[in-house]
């Protein structure tokens, strides 16, 4: 069976790293990005099953970056993560095709287990 992958997009590193070392103890594959140009170009050339994406990312933030995902590979699950909270931009995301998020600081478990439901499928 394919080891499923997954896509965790952060400019902050420790946020990458952690959520990096939390999936991979599970089996998954992992690929990081601090950027909406690396997270594309990883989508482009590696067959990603999830993504974890950032809202907040300088440079093209995370609506951006949603929505060129989205236009890559329509059926890629993305959850969202957020520090801020900001219901407008979560909806925005939402209608994009955001399929959960998630408000830091988020609990590793949750998320983990998540993003497990998502690729039982």
């Amino acid at each position: 069976m394919k080891l499923k992958e997954i896509l965790i997009v952060d400019d902050q590193q420790g946020i990458r790293l952690l959520l990096s070392e939390v999936f991979k103890k599970e089996g998954f594959i992992t690929h990081l990005a601090a950027n909406g140009i690396d997270a594309l170009n990883i989508v482009q050339n590696k067959v990603i099953d999830c993504v974890l994406l950032d809202m907040k990312i300088p440079g093209m933030d995370g609506l951006e970056i949603l929505t060129r995902l989205k236009s890559l590979k329509i059926n890629l699950p993305v959850v969202m993560m957020t520090a801020y909270g900001e219901q407008d931009m979560i909806d925005k995301a939402m209608e994009l095709g955001a399929i959960r998020y998630f408000t830091k600081p988020f609990n590793i478990f949750e998320v983990r287990d998540e993003v497990g439901k998502i690729l039982a499928d």
